[in-house]
């Protein structure tokens, strides 16, 4: 386990946590109402800043109840914050259900914030790759039928 430095920036933040021992994503929670129309996006605060240390990421995840109940979910997912940054996290959400508004009060858990080391790579040009047994083919050439 690795130790996150964190600074509150607003007082309604709610510190990030696991709902139950051994999950992946801690819990990041809005600090105001929110309200989304359909197809739309929004960037929700959630007033916490955090300190990831170098040689680790922090990705967003969407909440799969707010996207199975509600159809909101993280529009760039997973979202990427950087060792470097600073900032106050925020969420960039989006209503994919095609008719109702979401209505989701302050406090409510919005997405999932899950830490991962970081290997970076050094990218060296040639003039050619290696075969492999897939080649070229490419989006969506596994899995269907072909016939």
């Amino acid at each position: 386990m690795i130790n996150i430095e964190f600074v509150k920036l607003d007082a309604r933040a709610v510190v990030p946590s696991y709902s139950h021992a051994h999950d992946a994503g801690a819990d990041l929670t809005a600090i105001e109402d929110i309200s989304i129309a359909p197809g739309q996006r929004i960037l929700a605060r959630t007033g916490i800043s955090i300190a990831i240390p170098a040689g680790f990421v922090g990705l967003i995840h969407p909440r799969s109840g707010l996207a199975t109940k509600h159809g909101v979910t993280v529009v760039n997912a997973p979202g990427t914050i950087d060792s470097g940054y600073r900032g106050e996290i925020k969420i960039g959400l989006i209503n994919l259900d095609p008719h109702e508004v979401v209505q989701l009060p302050a406090g409510t858990r919005i997405a999932q914030l899950v830490i991962q080391r970081v290997e970076t790579a050094a990218f060296v040009q040639t003039d050619s790759l290696d075969d492999t047994s897939r080649g070229v083919d490419g989006f969506g050439s596994t899995g269907m039928t072909h016939g």
